[in-house]
Formats: structure tokens, sequence, C-alpha cells
């Protein structure tokens, strides 16, 4: 009996095919007002999640867009993560 192959979101723009992902990962969170040692201490960083198209990544960074121009390679909504504060990536299913 044959395996069924899983079907993930993607796009395809000057015959690449780019996958859509579901990224979580840590951003650093910053306040420049005056506070207590206490106040300071419950201060934690930012958990993000991220739904974009994964455009590339390298030893270093994960490239990601999330809109694009039917017609030619054009890319929006771009952003670039430090692979260090990535925690987890999921391709989606359709």
């Amino acid at each position: 009996m044959k395996r069924k192959k899983a079907k993930y979101k993607h796009a395809v723009i000057d015959n690449k095919r780019y996958y859509f992902y579901s990224i979580r990962w840590v951003d650093i969170m910053g306040d420049s007002s005056h506070a207590s040692k206490e106040e300071f201490l419950k201060m934690e960083p930012a958990f993000i999640n991220t739904h974009a198209y994964l455009f590339k990544k390298d030893k270093k960074y994960i490239y990601t867009f999330a809109s694009f121009d039917e017609n030619e390679a054009v890319f929006s909504d771009r952003n670039i993560l430090p692979k260090g504060c990535v925690l987890s990536m999921k391709r989606v299913l359709i």
C-alpha cells in the first residue's frame, strides 16, 4: 500500500517553491522607565509566533516573507531572524 505524501502550503514564484512555516522565536523585551529590582526581575523576553513563507535559511539567519506579487518576483513583509532566537519551525500543511 502506497503512503500518501503530505501536502504543505507553498507559493511558487519564478519557478521556485517557497513553503509556509509557523515559527516560534524569542524577542528582546525592553523598557525605558524607572523600575524596582522586583519589577526588573519580573521582566521576560517576548515569545513570538510568526507565520510566513521561508525565503532562505543559512548558518546564522532565517529569511521570511509574508506577501508577494503574483506577476513578478517581488517580496514584502520581510524579516530576518537570528537562528539563535528561533525555538521551533514547523511547515504548515494544506
